[in-house]
């Protein structure tokens, strides 16, 4: 990669290198400007659709991300390149009607933290009282996609989500892996002030060995986000929530007591995006299959060895009760590849035979950083 500025090079003027930032930053505004009138003609080339979801390509930009990716030497990071494209994208496409995208509210959750990591700042947000919520605004068309917690690298699978899919007829058509920093926040700022703290069960759940060696006494108290935690503490001085900096900001709680205090270092959660169709193969993708196995010897080992015989990976694995039979069981599988690649449906076609019901709830691009 060339560089005009050399380590070993004078010490430059700075009305010169201002001058030569003002005329990249020129011809970045430029480039900006023709993309979406590229942009623009991709959607003319299309025909008139429906809605801005008709236009919205998730393969199609985890491709361009992932070309983003493989070309940079730096000296910016891969994530915040990603961030700024991203947001190109998500401007272009808002040029003809934004996206609507349902996610677990109030506004200031992690979950709206995904939505704007994957759509961008130029989509409508709808924040919903629940994820059962978020499944029915995008089923009815409120919602042209929805964002929900799937599970979390130290606390696991997140059930109401995949008890959702046991009834839903929503395809998973995206995910988003969040890295989740939790923070003490509070009205006065004062440690020795708290008496209680509200927050989301799965944010006591990332901070028990924390609260446990600093705050043992308090009580916890769950609510049904971490933003709606935050907006319970601003009102006394003798409550604080465990929630997320912008959480903090958006309710006025803008004094952290200590943060991060997640019990992991490397504390993330990954996130489903809902729709309602299965989109092409993106060249690097995870599909994820619902199998209600019959009752016989050997049921499970019947239903995956379709995949491993045609040297199919499975990422995850997780059983939860039908709900059509008592002691009956459905598995949901993570794959790696797509349902239109070759290997995928031949080892679908096999497991047919030994399960009661397979049901594909998605093809999608793997997260991209």
């Amino acid at each position: 990669m060339s560089n005009d500025i050399e380590s070993d090079q004078p010490t430059p003027d700075l009305s010169t290198v201002r001058t030569r930032i003002d005329g990249i930053d020129r011809a970045i505004q430029e480039l900006i400007a023709e993309r979406a009138r590229w942009a623009h003609q991709v959607g003319l080339a299309k025909g008139p659709l429906a809605a801005a979801v008709d236009y919205y390509r998730p393969e199609r930009e985890a491709q361009v991300l992932r070309m983003v990716v493989d070309r940079n030497e730096g000296p910016l990071s891969d994530e915040v390149l990603v961030h700024v494209f991203r947001e190109i994208m998500s401007a272009c496409l808002a040029q003809q009607e934004p996206l609507k995208i349902g996610f677990l509210g109030p506004e200031g959750t992690f979950s709206q933290q995904a939505v704007l990591k994957h759509f961008g700042r130029s989509a409508h947000g709808l924040p919903m009282a629940s994820i059962e919520e978020v499944f029915q605004e995008v089923e009815n068309g409120g919602a042209d996609f929805g964002v929900v917690p799937v599970e979390n690298s130290g606390q696991g699978t997140i059930q109401v989500t995949l008890d959702m899919f046991l009834t839903s007829q929503l395809k998973i058509c995206g995910e988003v892996e969040l890295r989740v920093h939790q923070y003490l926040l509070s009205r006065s700022g004062r440690i020795e002030d708290i008496e209680r703290i509200y927050s989301h069960p799965q944010s006591f759940a990332q901070t028990q060995a924390w609260l446990r060696g600093n705050l043992p006494d308090v009580e916890k108290l769950p609510v049904s986000s971490n933003a709606e935690g935050a907006r319970r503490a601003r009102n006394a001085d003798d409550a604080a929530a465990i929630a997320g900096e912008s959480a903090g900001l958006v309710y006025g709680l803008k004094k952290v007591i200590m943060g991060p205090i997640e019990d992991h270092a490397d504390n993330t959660t990954r996130f489903l995006v809902l729709g309602r169709q299965i989109f092409p193969p993106s060249g690097h993708d995870r599909t994820s299959v619902l199998v209600f196995i019959k009752d016989q010897p050997g049921a499970l080992f019947n239903v995956l060895s379709p995949f491993a015989k045609h040297g199919i990976t499975m990422n995850r694995i997780e059983s939860r009760p039908s709900h059509q039979a008592k002691w009956e069981y459905a598995f949901f599988i993570d794959l790696a590849g797509h349902v239109e690649d070759e290997p995928m449906q031949k080892a679908l076609g096999e497991l047919d035979a030994h399960a009661a019901q397979v049901k594909i709830l998605g093809s999608y691009p793997v997260a991209v950083p």
